[in-house]
């Protein structure tokens, strides 16, 4: 495999897509597109998002230190792509996507409805680190489409329809898994012989 050396770059492709919404002091709420976002942590529950200090939601979130991570599907694709190069600064853009919004549980910024899965969080740490600020935050709920959940309370996330973002373009995410969580290292049922 014949590779190009480039200098240090923020290369890690693909990422989430996600839509965030927040709420400033006088209860305005803002939405806008994320894709350097991660979890960082299980117990207890704890996500990173990168939000550049120009852009109007890191003043909402920085204030009063909540937000909303909303899980589009690839029907919203168009919706995506315009609630990250639009500001909300001079664009209602909950209003002009049609964006149904529901009140969160524990916190005040509503969640997306439209979206299968919303994560409230609460944010424990903003750490400025040059061109963006990094904001830690702990996941309190998280709203799950019904439809995504069997009888055994397992939530179906590709059938979520989920986007992620990659290098400055868009893709739906297969329904078809590559494997699963330790299958590398499962052992292999032995056949049952009965002799007759």
């Amino acid at each position: 495999m014949t590779k190009k050396t480039f200098k240090g770059s923020a290369m890690l492709n693909p990422v989430p897509s996600v839509l965030i919404t927040s709420k400033n002091k006088e209860g305005k709420t803002n939405v806008f597109t994320v894709a350097w976002i991660s979890t960082v942590c299980t117990n207890p529950p704890m996500i990173t998002v990168g939000i550049k200090p120009e852009r109007l939601s890191h003043q909402y979130i920085k204030d009063t230190r909540e937000f909303v991570v909303n899980l589009p599907s690839k029907d919203m694709v168009k919706i995506v792509d315009f609630c990250g190069v639009r500001s909300g600064k001079n664009t209602d853009k909950i209003k002009e996507c049609k964006l149904n919004l529901a009140p969160s549980t524990k916190i005040e910024p509503p969640y997306i409805d439209d979206c299968p899965i919303s994560l409230e969080c609460k944010v424990k740490n903003i750490m400025p680190l040059g061109s963006h600020d990094l904001f830690i935050a702990e996941v309190l709920a998280v709203h799950v489409e019904e439809t995504l959940i069997d009888e055994k309370n397992k939530i179906h996330y590709e059938q979520a329809n989920l986007i992620c973002y990659s290098h400055g373009e868009y893709f739906g995410l297969s329904k078809n898994a590559l494997g699963s969580f330790g299958y590398s290292v499962k052992k292999k049922k032995k056949s049952k012989n009965k002799k007759r």
